[in-house]
């Protein structure tokens, strides 16, 4: 099993609060609430994973 290295937002602080981290995996990216780590994981193909991230920048 591949180990996935988690990384949050750079703009992301230490106070806490609702952050994500991501994943990368071979063929998807992974996303998991960042208060939560063993808690549930959201597996996107990366094509879906830019889709959503542009639609969040507009």
């Amino acid at each position: 099993m591949d180990v996935i290295k988690w990384r949050k937002a750079w703009q992301s602080g230490d106070q806490g609060g609702a952050c994500v981290e991501v994943g990368r995996l071979p063929e998807a990216v992974a996303v998991r609430d960042s208060k939560d780590p063993n808690g549930p994981k959201l597996l996107l193909t990366p094509h879906t994973f830019h889709t959503i991230l542009n639609t969040l920048k507009r």
